[in-house]
């Protein structure tokens, strides 16, 4: 073999031995790194709040069933369980009065009425609430006016002692067959000269009553409060005396000599005497809710004063046989320019004597109830709101046929003394009113006289009228 051949053959074989060879096998791929394993804490269950129970001391009727439902939702959202007590109303200032005197903490919250805010107030029953609702703007989302007398106290001090809840007032349904019937609008538009409607001055109000006062046949032009027991005849009186620019008091000094037995409060006295003694359905000598409703629903009545939170059963085919044909209206206005109506209806306090945490929670309670969405739900299962924009809405002008009425009232109202001494006030005026109204004792400036002699004294025993 020659060297060149020799040296081709190494060559060759050379190749072949590094074709024989096999390639590098490439380093395999790290695996993706994987993070690693954390372990789920265990789940744990929500912490109980530290306050798991309200209670809240109503009278009983329907509006705290609706607050129970509502205390029920907030319930479900925070698992503070809600129970509304209900007292008859009958004891129900007994109730309340008699656990404060003790110092009770049963209730953390008491649906208290108008006229014992000062007495909750100045006896220290209640907890001051200025800070939380004028600080967290809550008094700004309700009335103007349902804020002064459910809340204020001293009314004008700018102070609130509870969150205004049961908006009511006293308002008027009225038969509307008769009023839009052609021959009875004919007639009355020969009478009277102007044309039958819904009236709108205590003149044209007194002018229909007597049109439609036919005893003959059974029917009656009005049905007014004259129950002297607690309230009734006061706060239907209130309707014509506040209309007529008549007060109980000068609001900056509490005299109530010239006022309460002003000349307007005696034309106004003399007028809802008028309206009981031409057009009041016999035998309505001490009427009040029930019996004004009974006369509407009998037929006795034309029109009807009531509190709103009792014009449900007339707008009730159930009840009513004339709620299809059943209108109602905002108490009209007076000869010289005012127009009120006495307020009904109850703001929300707490309770002092329960311990700073559960004062917060109620606080909490009210902050949520008084959000816009909630005082709509409030609205929509029959509760009377304040909240300003929840009464102007579509929704609730459109929910009833007497919530433009009522709407209409919760910007004029106003309220009877609310100072601790109220109930001696209110036992005065209940008698006298009776006596003149009902019994016809007296003239209306003789009663008028010793009503504002006797709250004189009592007022000025309290302090509430200095030398």
């Amino acid at each position: 073999m020659s060297g060149y051949k020799s040296l081709l053959l190494t060559l060759v074989i050379a190749l072949m031995l590094t074709a024989c060879v096999p390639a590098a096998t490439p380093a395999p791929a790290a695996p993706p790194t994987q993070p690693p394993a954390v372990e789920k804490p265990a789940e744990q269950p929500p912490a109980k709040p530290a306050v798991q129970e309200l209670k809240i001391l109503w009278a009983e009727w329907d509006p705290a069933d609706y607050l129970q439902q509502i205390g029920n939702l907030y319930e479900a959202e925070t698992g503070i369980k809600v129970t509304v007590v209900q007292e008859p109303w009958g004891s129900f200032y007994d109730r309340a009065f008699t656990e404060f005197a003790a110092g009770g903490a049963t209730f953390d919250m008491i649906v208290g009425d108008s006229q014992w805010l000062g007495q909750g107030a100045t006896q220290g029953h209640y907890i001051e609430l200025t800070d939380f609702l004028v600080g967290e703007g809550i008094a700004d989302t309700v009335t103007e006016a349902t804020l002064t007398y459910y809340g204020e106290y001293p009314t004008g001090s700018g102070r609130y002692w509870a969150f205004p809840t049961e908006g009511d007032a006293i308002g008027w349904a009225y038969r509307k067959d008769l009023f839009e019937d052609p021959a009875e609008r004919a007639a009355f538009q020969q009478q009277y000269g102007y044309e039958l409607s819904v009236p709108k001055t205590y003149k044209e109000l007194m002018d229909i009553a007597k049109f439609f006062t036919r005893p003959d046949k059974g029917l009656y032009g009005v049905a007014i409060y004259t129950q002297k027991d607690y309230d009734a005849i006061t706060m239907g009186y209130e309707n014509t005396m506040f209309t007529y620019g008549a007060r109980w008091q000068n609001p900056e000094t509490n005299e109530v000599i010239g006022w309460v037995n002003s000349p307007k409060a005696i034309e106004a006295l003399q007028v809802y005497k008028e309206l009981y003694d031409c057009c009041q359905p016999p035998g309505m000598s001490n009427a009040f809710f029930n019996e004004t409703n009974d006369a509407f629903i009998s037929g006795q009545a034309v029109m009807a004063m009531n509190y709103f939170a009792f014009f449900p059963a007339l707008a009730s085919p159930a009840i009513n046989p004339y709620a299809a044909n059943t209108g109602f209206f905002a108490n009209p206005a007076g000869p010289y320019g005012d127009r009120h109506a006495a307020l009904g209806g109850q703001g929300l306090s707490i309770v002092s004597y329960i311990s700073p945490e559960r004062q917060e929670a109620a606080k909490d309670f009210i902050r949520w109830f008084a959000k816009e969405e909630i005082q709509a739900k409030w609205a929509e299962l029959g509760g009377y709101t304040c909240n300003k924009n929840v009464l102007a809405s579509d929704t609730f002008l459109k929910a009833t046929p007497f919530n433009p009425a009522f709407a209409e009232t919760m910007e004029m109202v106003m309220d009877f003394w609310n100072v601790p001494v109220y109930a001696q006030l209110l036992e005065v005026t209940q008698r006298e009113l009776h006596r003149h109204v009902v019994a016809g004792e007296g003239t209306a400036e003789e009663t008028l006289n010793r009503i504002a002699e006797e709250h004189d004294k009592i007022l000025r025993e309290a302090g509430f009228i200095k030398e």
